[in-house]
């Protein structure tokens, strides 16, 4: 390589980084330029530039600096929706929910209110998390979209918030099974059985439908095959209660063979034992007999 390039290489690796941090600079000062202005108009008018060029962050602080001024002034919706847009653009969605929820609290007739409970409710649904966490926020987030639609049921997203409900809809139903299926998983069934006919009380046509009534079968098997044996046959009877009425339901399911033997196993239990009482309770009827005679 010729001296001529190293130099030059040399001069753009220190000429570079200062070319950034002047113009890092003389960004700084332009902002703080038309704060010192105490214009809040003419802030509020440079803010909405760098909303419109995309510059979330300057443009939030000049938002930010400016909204108090506007206070009761015909601009206040307009610094507030752009100020919570703007944190909405910059993926801060904790922060735009909060100032979309106080939004659509306090300015009810203005013309940015669709756009606000909409994006009140879409900052929600990117804040839920998967099934396996807390569905706090995914409980806040159907209430938000169920409200959207019902202020504003010809809305042109309509379908966007209907398929936005049917995945939020979609975890919770998860979130329950899975719940349930913890208490299965650490052989408490009696819990177990409780937690899944919640589950199917709650959610009757959820997409785990299948899996929570086979579950429910095989706690109730579990829960009686461990039980003392005076328990046994009663909680093998509910079981079978509990295995007919999902093969009515799902005669070709791929669980059929195993709920079967289950199944076969509850049954064997109950003959043996009905067989093994006859005896005892015939010799208890001929005892009562004979006190009545006695008496």
């Amino acid at each position: 390589m010729c001296s001529k390039e190293v130099y030059m290489r040399k001069f753009l690796s220190y000429i570079i980084p200062l070319v950034v941090v002047w113009a890092l600079a003389a960004s700084c000062s332009s902002l703080q330029r038309v704060i010192n202005t105490d214009d809040p108009d003419l802030i509020f008018q440079r803010g909405l530039e760098y909303y419109k060029g995309e510059k979330w962050t300057k443009a939030i602080l000049l938002f930010e600096h400016c909204e108090p001024y506007l206070k009761g002034f015909p601009q206040e919706d307009s610094v507030a929706y752009y100020r919570a847009h703007s944190y909405f653009k910059n993926v801060d969605y904790q922060t735009s929910a909060t100032l979309f929820d106080e939004f659509r609290r306090t300015y009810g007739r203005s013309v940015f209110i669709e756009n606000a409970e909409a994006l009140y409710a879409i900052s929600l649904y990117n804040m839920c998390p998967s099934p396996e966490r807390d569905q706090t926020t995914t409980a806040a987030a159907i209430i938000a979209i169920s409200e959207f639609l019902s202020h504003h049921p010809n809305s042109a997203q309509r379908d966007y918030f209907l398929e936005m409900t049917h995945d939020l809809t979609w975890r919770m139903e998860e979130r329950t099974y899975l719940n349930a299926y913890t208490y299965y998983k650490i052989l408490r069934y009696d819990s177990a059985i409780i937690a899944f006919r919640n589950a199917l009380k709650k959610y009757p046509d959820s997409h785990r439908r299948e899996d929570i009534m086979y579950y429910i079968v095989m706690s109730a098997y579990k829960f009686a095959d461990n039980s003392v044996a005076s328990k046994q046959s009663d909680r093998f009877m509910t079981m079978l209660d509990s295995y007919y009425s999902f093969i009515m339901e799902y005669p070709e399911s791929k669980y059929r063979q195993e709920l079967d033997q289950a199944a076969e196993v509850a049954k064997r239990y109950i003959e043996k034992n009905k067989a093994d009482d006859e005896p005892a309770q015939a010799e208890q009827g001929v005892a009562e007999q004979k006190q009545e005679e006695n008496k």
